[in-house]
């Protein structure tokens, strides 16, 4: 309760400040809307659907195209992990893509998939796949030796040892990967809602590409809020119980 009303204060008073700013009109009310006009479109654009509708599409393709660099991205770290040969060009090709922009991906997904799903889907894997890659290699790489020593001595060979031994060793690692695919996925797929226009599904990036269009910053400010509030849930239902899990299993819990 103590954290819950200390974090309820602070956020309280990010919004009076917020509020004050534009009383006092420090910038034109063009370029920062009131708390009260982001919250009566927020609740317009719930009630006529658009909001949800948005939601809906962005979250079909983040979680398709997260999943895919998932599915792609541990399995090539595992052997980037144990090949030296795939260390030395994989690893480093992972390393050196993953501070690539996401917006750079953008322009070649038009070219190769055009105005299409299919672009979409191209940027959030290229967002996702190499974060993982390389948690998944330093998870492995950081197996603590006396385990696969321990489970060799025991009969664990091959198949088992690597899903019995090294993926539960180097998960707290593959988890961070995870965490930081999704942060990264979440930018890649805004970056090619707003820059590729198709008819197939209007996402929340579209959202935000027209409020600019428009220059109706409550729209904008209020896409991006809910965003956050989106990455936040994320947070703390599909990472923060892996990540309180793992710290109980090994021991590391605060």
């Amino acid at each position: 309760m103590k954290r819950f009303l200390t974090a309820s204060a602070f956020f309280l008073l990010l919004i009076g400040a917020w509020h004050w700013a534009f009383v006092a009109k420090i910038w034109s009310p063009v370029l920062v809307p009131s708390p009260e006009s982001v919250g009566l479109y927020l609740w317009e654009a719930l009630r006529d659907g658009t909001l949800w509708a948005s939601s809906v599409v962005t979250m079909k393709r983040l979680v398709a195209g997260y999943l895919i660099g998932l599915a792609a991205g541990v399995p090539l770290g595992f052997l980037t992990a144990r090949v030296q040969t795939l260390r030395d060009t994989l690893g480093v090709l992972a390393l050196g893509l993953q501070g690539l922009p996401s917006v750079c991906w953008v322009p070649l997904a038009l070219l190769w998939f055009g105005q299409t799903e299919g672009a979409m889907l191209f940027v959030v894997v290229m967002g996702t796949l190499w974060s993982v890659i390389l948690a998944t290699e330093t998870g492995v790489r950081n197996v603590n030796p006396l385990y696969v020593r321990a489970a060799s001595t025991m009969g664990s060979t091959g198949l088992h040892m690597w899903v019995f031994v090294m993926l539960p060793a180097s998960l707290p690692f593959i988890v961070s990967g995870m965490k930081q695919g999704w942060a990264f996925a979440w930018r890649s797929l805004m970056a090619a809602e707003i820059y590729v226009t198709i008819l197939t599904g209007f996402g929340l990036g579209h959202l935000l590409h027209y409020g600019r269009e428009l220059n109706a910053m409550e729209q904008v400010v209020a896409i991006m809020l809910l965003i956050v509030l989106i990455g936040l849930l994320a947070d703390k239902i599909l990472f923060s119980p892996w990540e309180k899990f793992l710290h109980r299993r090994w021991g590391t819990e605060k």
